[in-house]
């Protein structure tokens, strides 16, 4: 129970992604102007960051490992985030086309978000992802790494709907010309990253 917590805090607030590591900020900027499209961003990334770890990790650890290929883990990563991102593309362009819409070009972006990719080299990491969760790197599994996976998701999903909720409050506010638009929502985002960043502290 105590590791599953652990899992939660650190992929959710304490290494974030989006506002503590600093990736997956193009579609973190992108995305938030409305919380709807926020949350459907934050969604379809969590749903690709799972499935990734999912598949990512058994790849690496017994396929590239034990053929000593480690090196196109990389190549190999981009493609399976690739076939995801497709699916998903897909699905909501059928199910969901007010959302594909309003996602526009950052749905296929999701394929070389950085985010999605470095939860994916992070999992493989046996003793950095161990040491995070508080387990010994030869207790690391597949569960360890999806569980990370999908919390990370929901760590960047927290995220962008806060700074649509931020952008949608300021957009009320009578801000100086000079600070509307996209130099106001860095603003906000380095609030954000601050308030992340106080849980690293305690």
């Amino acid at each position: 129970m105590a590791q599953f917590l652990m899992i939660i805090v650190s992929a959710v607030f304490i290494n974030n992604f989006v506002v503590v590591q600093f990736l997956g900020i193009c579609p973190f900027l992108g995305v938030s102007k409305t919380t709807k499209s926020a949350f459907g961003m934050g969604l379809a990334v969590t749903f690709v960051m799972t499935l990734t770890c999912l598949i990512t990790y058994p790849i690496y650890t017994y396929i590239l490992v034990p053929l000593k290929i480690e090196f196109l883990e990389i190549i190999v990563f981009i493609f399976i985030i690739a076939a995801l991102v497709q699916m998903i593309e897909m699905a909501l362009k059928k199910f969901s086309p007010t959302l594909y819409r309003a996602m526009g070009i950052y749905l296929p972006l999701i394929t070389t978000n950085c985010a999605v990719l470095g939860v994916a080299e992070l999992v493989i990491d046996k003793a950095q992802i161990a040491s995070l969760i508080g387990i010994a790197p030869s207790a690391m599994n597949i569960g360890f790494a999806v569980l990370y996976g999908l919390f990370a998701g929901v760590g960047f999903t927290l995220a962008i709907v806060l700074m649509s909720g931020l952008r949608g409050k300021i957009q009320r506010l009578p801000i100086n010309k000079h600070l509307k638009g996209f130099p106001i929502a860095m603003i906000a985002a380095c609030f954000i990253a601050m308030a992340f960043n106080v849980f690293a502290l305690i």
